[in-house]
């Protein structure tokens, strides 16, 4: 596949060549056309002209609940039934991949009422997507301490066989905080598997103790929303994000609104923990479900609200929702380069600020292959301004 005269970020105008999953060569507009592979066979396939837009590397939806997603507007309690749990799964992956994530991590409740029953439908619809967009998945018990917890950490040791990816949970949840923690970060260790925990980071002394605690673990340890931390005196706070940067915990927060494990709302103190030397990234949060019913699961909408409500450079911004959240799922870094993988997104614009503004037309690149399509057009009915401003007109009459 050729992508034909693309604007970079730098400003330079380029065409861009895929091939076998990755980026084979990127050349100034018009060069590779009818070019040479490297083993000296003609390139040919598919063209997508890209005039007028902008490439970029794919964002990644590092906190999702693939579980509740697009169950707001049903009455009654949210239906755990397998193929509710599977549709719903499903049709929010691909909502998130129309908006650009070629991958997602999905937060699912294990234990309870549901039991396993919500993540054998998130694992079913992750292989019905194959190839599409990749879903991998946190498994979440309630309890995990004391009596009442030996059935969760049951449940959660056959979430692991089953194929949840990573190990996660919320603490604050638990009788015993610390304990939960403990009990998470050991079994992560056991499996050699990342950890996603939810807190609202509200107590130093106990986000202190975890960050200890997390320091050894490999291949990581993710925290979120935290939106408490923002509400900690300043040196607290600081003190904290000291301690996170020095553990290599990564912190998730979600711009666009909470989710269902997090009793309080709020963003964490991004500036701080950014200047602390911790890696953070955004996510998305609830999809339409009861903690946010008007959640879109957009990253760039995520992006849009650290740059403008949280003072980030836009360039920053958005490695919230791609080059950092993709590190926290583990993935190799994208580059608009020979080489990289060929995860990618082009947005309608020509600099990153106004894409992040007005971010409607999208195509989404995911294994080198064209896997979504989203086009806007606005029309504006006749006026003594369309002729002065090249305004487009509407097709028919003059509109209402």
């Amino acid at each position: 596949m050729l992508l034909c005269g693309a604007r970079l970020s730098d400003g330079r105008t380029v065409d861009v060549r895929l091939g076998g999953g990755r980026i084979e060569a990127v050349g100034t507009a018009g060069s590779l056309a009818g070019s040479s592979t490297g083993d000296g066979t003609r390139a040919c396939g598919a063209r997508v002209d890209l005039d007028g837009y902008l490439l970029l590397p794919a964002p990644a939806e590092p906190h999702s609940h693939a579980d509740t997603a697009l169950s707001a507007d049903g009455s009654g309690p949210v239906s755990c039934g397998p193929e509710d749990v599977q549709r719903r799964a499903t049709e929010a992956a691909l909502l998130q991949l129309g908006h650009g994530a070629t991958v997602s991590r999905a937060h699912v409740r294990v234990g309870d009422v549901q039991e396993l029953g919500a993540l054998a439908a998130v694992l079913q619809a992750r292989r019905s997507l194959r190839g599409l967009t990749e879903l991998t998945t946190v498994a979440m018990p309630r309890l995990l301490t004391g009596v009442a917890g030996a059935d969760g950490l049951a449940m959660l040791r056959d979430a692991m066989k089953m194929g949840a990816s990573v190990v996660g949970g919320c603490p604050d949840l638990d009788p015993d905080p610390t304990g939960y923690a403990e009990t998470v970060l050991e079994l992560a260790s056991e499996h050699g598997c990342p950890v996603d925990l939810h807190t609202d980071a509200a107590d130093p002394a106990r986000l202190s103790r975890l960050a200890a605690m997390a320091g050894g673990l490999r291949p990581g340890v993710t925290l979120g929303p935290c939106g408490g931390l923002g509400r900690l005196p300043a040196p607290a706070a600081a003190r904290v994000a000291d301690q996170l940067a020095a553990a290599g915990v990564t912190v998730v927060c979600l711009p666009q609104g909470g989710c269902g494990s997090a009793e309080r709302r709020g963003t964490a103190p991004l500036r701080l923990l950014r200047s602390a030397g911790v890696r953070v990234a955004a996510g998305s949060g609830a999809l339409r479900d009861v903690a946010n019913p008007v959640g879109r699961g957009d990253p760039l909408e995520a992006a849009y609200l650290l740059a403008s409500r949280h003072g980030l450079r836009p360039e920053d911004a958005y490695d919230a929702v791609s080059a950092s959240a993709r590190a926290v799922l583990g993935l190799p870094e994208v580059r608009v380069e020979a080489g990289f993988p060929a995860e990618l997104l082009a947005v309608r614009g020509d600099r990153l600020a106004g894409a992040l503004s007005l971010s409607y037309s999208r195509i989404v690149v995911h294994r080198g292959r064209v896997v979504a399509r989203t086009s806007a057009v606005r029309e504006y009915c006749d006026s003594a301004a369309a002729p002065e401003l090249g305004l487009p007109r509407q097709g028919r009459g003059e509109g209402p």
